[in-house]
């Protein structure tokens, strides 16, 4: 058996090992030269731990290779990006690509998975754009259990930062558009998977990833939507929600800048779209989590004004503030919808000069390519003017050098902290 992963990002690399650890032929497939080229390496481009060990292996060994156009396969799992548009509305472009660019390599017997998260009767439309490409063959839409083409949607559901554990420990949800698809794909995933693999129809796959997402968001919108209502009362938000988990039924989860990440930030809205009306709480969740980085944006700028008037011998121009963290959570490298990025960009169209400390990464993204950026070790930090911490990566609570400085903390990295 030969597995074609498409897409050799934060979830296809790490299946695309996971499969090739078993000793299973996996060619990995990607638009990105620089991603191809470095996987073969035996290298990684992105950061996850123990996947650099896995990657090196797995390809010295010969059970992974990557190219930027598809090879035949037996089986092709698709893990794409699904952003959305400026409207909120789904984007299928990256799903539709991926698609077309199989086609012509499909065979009779194949099997196609989609794990990139998507809106409900986004598999059907894959299979749909594999149907009009490949008229010789046969699609579940139109044949059923008889077709030649087997379609499954099977959404990851890991952490990052803990993905290969994940990968084998978790349940997946194998969402087949016929019981021979599901069946098909409970024996590719069990190859590596020690959690259950749970069967149910594709569409009830799709909405079960939004679901747990969007149940998630919603959660933190509550906890970011408590921070900023203690703000204005002058409470100390970190010791209330410290208080009121103390309740047994109650767990009130950390606020933060806003939410991030290609999930959380992104999927409820494929549930909006598809039911504009009735999704009335995860509508306001993602609203309210969508407003809390321009609240920190406020507050920097107030904390800035505040610092000017107290040295009036002192001008805008003339200061530099910090800003630490960028990733869209502790400890990764990640940066996608990340609350920290739109803040820093925000700061910057405000003329303000900032130097940003990011841990996990060793360029600033295109967006902050900034003359009035710069990217600087927490080694090298010197007290700005005014400091703010966005990100509460594990360098920031044990830095000797934070405790010492005085910061505002959006995220409770420096609890307990004066």
């Amino acid at each position: 058996m030969t597995i074609s992963v498409i897409g050799l990002g934060y979830i296809g690399l790490p299946t695309a090992a996971m499969f090739a650890a078993c000793g299973v032929k996996v060619v990995g497939v990607d638009v990105s030269q620089h991603a191809v080229d470095t996987i073969n390496q035996g290298k990684i481009h992105i950061v996850e731990p123990e996947l650099d060990k896995l990657v090196d292996s797995v390809v010295a060994n010969g059970y992974l290779e990557a190219f930027t156009k598809p090879k035949a396969a037996d089986v092709f799992i698709i893990a794409v990006p699904t952003p959305f548009k400026d409207d909120h509305e789904p984007d299928l472009t990256y799903i539709e690509s991926a698609a077309k660019s199989i086609a012509p390599v499909l065979k009779k017997g194949d099997l196609v998975i989609l794990e990139s998260t998507s809106p409900v009767g986004a598999t059907e439309q894959m299979a749909d754009w594999l149907s009009s490409k490949r008229l010789d063959l046969t699609f579940p839409q139109t044949h059923g259990e008889d077709s030649d083409i087997r379609i499954a949607h099977c959404p990851e559901r890991v952490l990052p930062g803990r993905i290969l554990k994940e990968l084998e420990e978790n349940d997946r949800i194998i969402g087949g558009m016929t019981p021979k698809c599901s069946n098909a794909a409970v024996r590719l995933y069990k190859t590596f998977v020690k959690g259950e693999c749970i069967v149910t129809d594709d569409k009830t796959a799709e909405m079960c990833k939004l679901t747990e997402n969007s149940f998630r968001d919603v959660n933190i919108a509550f906890a970011n939507e408590l921070s900023v209502i203690c703000d204005k009362l002058g409470i100390n938000v970190w010791e209330l929600i410290s208080l009121a988990n103390r309740h047994p039924r109650v767990n009130i989860l950390q606020p933060g800048c806003g939410v991030g990440g290609h999930c959380i930030a992104v999927d409820p809205w494929f549930i909006v779209s598809k039911s504009p009306k009735e999704a009335k709480l995860i509508r306001a969740a993602r609203e309210v989590n969508g407003y809390k980085p321009q609240w920190v944006v406020d507050k920097i700028n107030n904390a800035i004004s505040r610092f000017l008037e107290e040295n009036p011998q002192k001008d805008k121009n003339d200061i530099a503030i910090a800003c630490f963290g960028l990733a869209f959570k502790p400890d990764i490298d990640d940066l996608r919808e990340s609350p920290a990025v739109e803040i820093v960009y925000a700061l910057l169209q405000n003329g303000l000069k900032v130097n940003v400390v990011e841990p996990n990464i060793k360029e600033l993204p295109e967006k902050l390519k900034h003359k009035n950026c710069e990217l600087i070790d927490l080694a090298d930090f010197d007290n700005s003017a005014c400091n703010f911490v966005l990100v509460g990566h594990n360098e920031f609570k044990s830095s000797e050098i934070l405790h010492d400085t005085q910061v505002l903390d959006f995220c409770g990295a420096l609890k307990g902290v004066q």
